[in-house]
């Protein structure tokens, strides 16, 4: 029987050296880049949700806005308790490292 070559290749490739493993992948709620009062952007993308409004009281891990970035959504949460100001519209787009908001108490 004669097998196509993609297939021989297959049965005859050695097995990796060691254990193999996999990254962890992401999934949870990534809280952005923040220094002091400023939520900042962990990637370009577009403000495709903002789910506080402006002068809102939040505490550190509430949802603050939802960036997309190649059909994929990632939220950002609060790095900090107090008071929400300077929130992006929906729709606009923001670079890596870009103010998302302030949280000051």
């Amino acid at each position: 029987m004669v097998l196509p070559s993609f297939l021989a290749l297959a049965r005859t490739a050695p097995a990796p050296a060691g254990p193999v493993r996999s990254r962890p992948r992401g999934g949870g709620t990534r809280t952005a880049a923040a220094s002091g009062d400023t939520l900042a952007s962990p990637m370009q993308g577009t403000v495709v949700k903002v789910a506080v409004e402006e002068g809102q009281q939040v505490e550190e891990g509430d949802l603050v806005v939802v960036l997309e970035a190649m059909k994929m959504e990632q939220p950002l949460t609060a790095h900090r308790s107090g008071t929400v100001s300077g929130l992006p519209a929906t729709g606009a787009t923001v670079s890596t490292g870009a103010a998302i908001c302030d949280i000051k108490d």
